[in-house]
């Protein structure tokens, strides 16, 4: 039998597979199961993908997860007190909380939520008391058979929050996201799974934000599926401000309908390794879609941040902008790709990638992509990288201002306008305070 890519993760991950059948119960007979199955026969047919993979050419995740995490290891409940737990949330921010701890929605932490055309529902209750209507969501946009580590997330699915927004419901307040992982002894892996579906002229904001505390190595795999109706508005935001001994992969599958808009928000500041995927396919006319990315990185932290917007009909918009502030050892990938398909004319589709080295250790690997099959579009994409203006810095120093401050204002002005992007006041302050602090170091 040919060895797969990941192989030694396959096989960890057969005796906790059926641990986790057996933990099911009746639910192993349910329709929802049988995807977890069928993408879990898919998983151990194809393998994670290898160091040739084209779409993971600079970051071998597969490679490092073998060697630094043990798939193995028992789910188990997290040992936090209740000032760890408070310290990962956004301080000022006015949100309907929901707080996960290893995985596991605490009803405890989290707030109750009632407003009129919003429905929050958690995954392993969903699944247990209503499967047929969770079936209905589950896989439909994220597919097992996309790549692997969706396949390892749909497989072991049963953490994570079904959101539903009614007809013409307008949210009055985000929904916050809190994933706090514990790795004081031990290691920790979790998967993720969040389902949200805005119906036609519905709005809402939802928030991710993802910690670990302790010594130990974690990682996290988190899957969302993202469907917006027509005329409808969602803004998504992703903080990724991890320990530097974790690692992390998200993939986001969105679908658009007609005039629909979605945002998203991507910050990723910290972790070992950290991957995400952002996949928007605008599929009928008027739709509109900004992606907003920074990174802002120090010691050995590795990110890649690989984007895919497919426009599938008519008179659609999208705008992309990524920075990244990469110093010391860091390592910044970013894969940028946008298809404009035959019916889709008078598309406007705009991206730009732009990144800072602040020392000769650091890099960064940034290939943008364009797809054009119709002839009546406006289309652009581009990527700088450099370092901080010298001229610029000089000029602040001889007004007085110390090098470090000099370096600091440089940098704040050059994040700045991913920073006003993001809209939520709290957020901006989360954001700029980490940045001030590792900037100013």
């Amino acid at each position: 039998m040919k060895k797969l890519a990941g192989q030694s993760i396959l096989d960890s991950l057969a005796g906790r597979f059926e641990a986790f059948e057996k933990s099911l119960n009746g639910q192993s007979k349910s329709a929802i199961h049988q995807v977890r199955k069928a993408a879990f026969a898919s998983l151990n047919q194809t393998g994670f993908p290898h160091a040739k993979h084209e779409e993971y050419k600079f970051t071998n995740l597969t490679k490092a997860l073998e060697k630094n995490i043990d798939f193995g290891a028992n789910e188990r409940a997290a040992n936090l007190s209740s000032e760890e737990i408070d310290s990962a949330k956004i301080e000022g921010l006015d949100a309907y909380n929901l707080v996960f701890l290893n995985g596991h929605y605490s009803a405890e932490l989290s707030d109750e939520v009632s407003e009129d055309g919003l429905s929050i529902e958690i995954f392993q209750s969903l699944a247990k008391d209503n499967a047929e209507d969770l079936a209905n969501q589950f896989g439909q946009l994220a597919s097992h058979e996309d790549n692997a580590f969706i396949a390892l997330n749909t497989a072991f699915s049963q953490n994570g929050v079904v959101i539903n927004v009614s007809r013409g419901a307008i949210i009055s307040k985000p929904i916050a996201l809190y994933f706090i992982g514990e790795t004081k002894e031990e290691q920790l892996f979790y998967n993720v799974r969040n389902l949200i579906s805005v119906a036609e002229l519905a709005q809402v904001t939802i928030l991710e934000k993802f910690d670990t505390i302790g010594a130990e190595k974690g990682f996290t795999n988190v899957v969302n599926e993202i469907s917006v109706a027509a005329s409808a508005n969602a803004k998504y935001f992703k903080l990724e401000d991890d320990a530097n001994h974790t690692y992390h992969i998200s993939n986001v599958k969105v679908n658009q309908a007609k005039d629909s808009t979605f945002t998203a928000n991507t910050i990723a500041l910290n972790g070992a390794m950290v991957r995400n995927n952002l996949d928007i396919r605008l599929e009928a006319e008027g739709c509109e879609a900004n992606m907003n990315g920074l990174y802002v990185l120090s010691g050995k932290t590795h990110v890649d941040n690989h984007t895919v917007v497919d426009h599938l009909m008519p008179n659609s918009n999208s705008n992309e902008l990524y920075k990244g502030i990469m110093d010391d050892k860091t390592k910044g990938v970013f894969n940028g790709k946008i298809f404009v398909r035959q019916d889709a004319q008078k598309t406007n589709a705009f991206q730009s990638n732009k990144n800072i080295l602040m020392t000769n250790d650091a890099t960064v690997n940034t290939k943008p992509q364009l797809e054009i099959w119709a002839d009546d579009v406006k289309c652009s994409h581009g990527c700088t990288t450099g370092q901080l203006d010298p001229d610029a810095l000089f000029y602040l120093q001889a007004r007085g201002i110390k090098k470090e401050r000099a370096r600091a204002i440089l940098l704040h002005a050059f994040a700045s306008d991913v920073i006003e992007n993001l809209e939520l006041e709290a957020v901006q302050d989360h954001v700029e305070k980490i940045i001030t602090a590792r900037l100013e170091k």
